[in-house]
């Protein structure tokens, strides 16, 4: 049986662990493909259906059944893998001597030399438009973008002098910028703005990550998390996962959202030695960690793959979490099951005949219905699935 941690938002303090067999982990090493146990960094291109891993020995491509593996004899201009990106079929490498371009084929490295502001690279970010932003975490350099034919820079005095760690993109294409010593900073193609601890309450100016999610801004940072919403009110979040005396905070090394919208971290202490990962359901943080079954305690990114997978890579290993496919994890939308209102804080009302089972995002049923009319008032808030023999929605608790 594998165990989660729930933590309650209303009591971060207080843990409730929940025993179901919901889930599997499954671990990756060298014994399977991967040129090095050592992972920095996981890429899932959805549109082939791949899985790229970046490790301190080269880069993985994974098809579901066998590993490949690139190094620098093939083309990589360094086998130290810091950032991936994949996009349009091609695979943008990042390291701290340049990026390389992989298109299923060949390969193209960029530098200095070409356009870039530095050598070293802290994060790939594909935009809405395509371009692709190369984020750089010292000197000033900020971020070079380029276009498909030409780079440009951004750096200082309008990026700061700590540089960018992460970039992301909100519905209406503005870039946010994550920076290690200066929060975080918003540009519209016109005007930088920054949000800092003082400025707009986030946790710590230490920010390691950022992701953009229904226009509220999700930042990492070495503090904990911060939401920062589209109003400009904040939520913040300290206790994702519970980590041992006397340590409460929790450092944010990576963010990813899966396909049924819940926002997935890592969590790391260094001096700890102690780390995992969690998930927020709306209403709850529940986590996992090496007493689950993952490869490692030091977590250093994650991505996530449809509806019910997520890769984590570790300094020993990749794992893969993988929720059960019929227990409510994955969306089949179809003309014969509809439901309204979403979200709902009471009555769910459904447009479909027959026997309906309704779980939550641990993959455990929670309601079964005959009827047409479904009161959920008593279920926390959270994320849902409805199913049926018409197909599968999801829905929110408010």
């Amino acid at each position: 049986m594998i165990m989660k941690k729930i933590l309650s938002t209303a009591c971060f303090l207080a843990s409730l662990v929940i025993q179901a067999q919901v889930l599997t982990i499954t671990n990756y090493s060298t014994a399977d493909g991967l040129l090095s146990d050592a992972i920095n960094c996981v890429e899932v291109d959805a549109s082939y259906n791949h899985v790229w891993v970046g490790t301190n020995n080269g880069l993985n491509k994974y098809d579901g059944n066998s590993w490949v593996g690139f190094t620098t004899a093939d083309g990589l201009v360094d086998n130290n893998v810091k950032a991936i990106a994949a996009v349009n079929g091609s695979v943008w490498v990042g390291t701290d001597f340049g990026v390389s371009r992989f298109d299923g084929s060949s390969w193209t490295t960029y530098t200095t030399a070409d356009g870039l502001a530095l050598n070293r690279i802290a994060d790939i970010a594909v935009a809405p438009d395509g371009e692709i932003w190369f984020a750089h975490a010292s000197f000033s350099a900020g971020v070079s973008v380029f276009d498909g034919t030409s780079w440009r820079t951004y750096g200082s005095p309008d990026l700061p002098v700590s540089g960018v760690v992460a970039t992301s993109f909100d519905s209406k294409g503005d870039k946010w910028f994550a920076s290690p010593l200066d929060g975080v900073v918003h540009y519209n193609d016109t005007t930088f703005q920054a949000y800092t601890s003082a400025s707009a309450g986030l946790l710590s100016n230490s920010s390691t990550t950022i992701q953009c999610v229904n226009d509220d801004k999700w930042i990492g940072t070495s503090s904990g998390m911060t939401v920062l919403h589209a109003s400009n009110a904040v939520t913040n979040y300290t206790i994702m996962h519970v980590l041992p005396p006397p340590d409460t905070l929790n450092p944010v090394v990576d963010l990813a959202v899966d396909g049924l919208g819940r926002v997935w971290t890592t969590i790391y202490v260094g001096y700890l030695g102690v780390g995992g990962v969690a998930f927020w359901d709306g209403s709850f943080w529940v986590s996992f960690d090496v007493s689950n079954g993952l490869a490692g305690h030091n977590v250093r990114g994650l991505d996530t793959e449809g509806l019910n997978k997520v890769w984590v890579a570790t300094s020993t290993g990749l794992s893969k979490i993988e929720f059960p496919i019929g227990n409510g994890s994955e969306d089949h939308p179809t003309a014969d099951l509809q439901l309204y209102p979403n979200p709902t804080s009471h009555y769910l009302h459904l447009e479909v005949e027959g026997e309906k089972h309704c779980y939550n995002s641990l993959g455990q049923q929670v309601l079964s219905t005959q009827e047409k009319v479904l009161d959920v008032s008593h279920l926390p808030a959270g994320i849902y699935h409805l199913r049926s023999a018409a197909g599968t929605r999801t829905f929110i608790k408010e």
